[in-house]
């Protein structure tokens, strides 16, 4: 489950990354909401993770999957750039975020 957990951590790591853009500084009170709630929300599943999860481990893959899923949102919804050297350092991050999933063990407490 800490697997599980941490994909969920990841994916409000991406809403609250896209939802900063919406905020316009935070000064829009329902984007801001949404983005300080997807916040607490990616904490929380994080911290759940990495009770069985490396915390280097957790963090990497929280990161990549945050840093993945913006990038592919920045194209799709504000028309960032879509050049081929862009992509496959997309999926270098890809690879690292499975490279860590396949060899990492988890931690006893």
């Amino acid at each position: 489950m800490a697997w599980f957990y941490l994909f969920i951590a990841g994916l409000f790591e991406i809403g609250w990354a896209i939802g900063l853009k919406y905020t316009e500084n935070f000064t829009k009170l329902w984007s801001s909401a949404g983005t300080v709630a997807a916040m607490i929300a990616s904490f929380y599943f994080l911290s759940i993770a990495i009770k069985s999860i490396p915390i280097g481990t957790g963090y990497a893959v929280w990161t990549g999957i945050g840093a993945v899923g913006t990038a592919i949102l920045g194209i799709i919804l504000f028309d960032e750039s879509r050049e081929a050297i862009r992509i496959i350092c997309i999926l270098l991050i890809v690879a690292g975020i499975l490279g860590l999933k396949i060899f990492s063990k988890s931690v006893t407490n």
